[in-house]
């Protein structure tokens, strides 16, 4: 399977341009997603970001940022948690495609989050044990949010913002490989929300780029 370059793939701050124009479209009802399945496909892909996301049938980055076939390496699954099949299929695509952004997203009304703050507050449990290992992995980074009172629609959003933060910083810190890209300014890891009610997505946080 063929390499990018270094020179050729696209600086993070531009692949993040990028997704910001999709999404207005997106939002706007100009997006024309998916456009069109063509030969070259089976050649080579060039995705220019990673979207690191929840599996919820309603978030489907290619349509969420307006791209194409072949333009997103996307990773979904509940909650976004991160574990180390899914670590490494971001080292899988930033190693031999050279994408250099990825954007860890989360959305409202995410039911893996919603089914971490029902347990903690009524001390629920999962259906299954595979459910309640999403379950764990979401609960050390929202737990925090129980030490003072809240409504539950804030303490939600609150949970939904904080898991999302959470999982990028764990990406970030769980894998050597990205840790040592980022460290010399190839790869750009940034945290998102989209919000179901509006189809925006809202960058929380990002590392500043150290090379273009």
């Amino acid at each position: 399977m063929p390499k990018s370059t270094v020179d050729d793939s696209l600086p993070p701050d531009l692949a993040l341009a990028r997704l910001r124009e999709g999404n207005r479209r997106f939002v706007s009802g100009e997006g024309q997603a998916l456009r069109s399945w063509h030969p070259g496909l089976t050649l080579a892909q060039r995705p220019f970001a990673v979207v690191y996301g929840c599996s919820d049938s309603r978030a489907p980055a290619e349509y969420v940022f307006d791209q194409s076939l072949g333009d997103l390496f996307v990773i979904r699954v509940a909650g976004n948690i991160v574990a180390p099949s899914l670590i490494g299929s971001v080292e899988f695509a930033a190693g031999n495609f050279g994408t250099r952004l990825v954007v860890l997203m989360g959305h409202t009304q995410c039911g893996a989050v919603e089914a971490t703050v029902d347990a903690l507050e009524h001390g629920g449990v999962p259906a299954s044990s595979n459910l309640q290992s999403i379950v764990e992995r979401i609960t050390p980074h929202v737990d925090h949010l129980f030490a003072t009172p809240a409504e539950r629609a804030a303490r939600l959003s609150a949970a939904v913002r904080a898991n999302t933060l959470a999982a990028a910083r764990e990406l970030r810190e769980s894998s050597p490989v990205l840790h040592e890209l980022i460290e010399r300014g190839r790869v750009v890891i940034a945290a998102a929300v989209y919000d179901l009610s509006t189809g925006v997505v809202t960058f929380l946080e990002s590392d500043e780029p150290n090379a273009g």
